[in-house]
């Protein structure tokens, strides 16, 4: 096996790689669980301004 074969084997093995990170952040079943994180900034602003009054 020379230096092309290995090099070539790499970039398959991370190319199907990057397709299931793609796959798995755009599947719709974790779209509600993305959703809930991207909201918990906003909710730590809530509980601060019920301390604040």
């Amino acid at each position: 096996m020379d230096q092309s074969i290995v090099g070539s084997i790499f970039t398959v093995i991370v190319f199907v790689s990057f397709i299931g990170i793609v796959w798995w952040a755009f599947s719709s079943r974790n779209k509600s669980k993305f959703d809930e994180a991207a909201n918990l900034p906003f909710a730590d602003e809530d509980n601060n301004e019920s301390k604040k009054d």
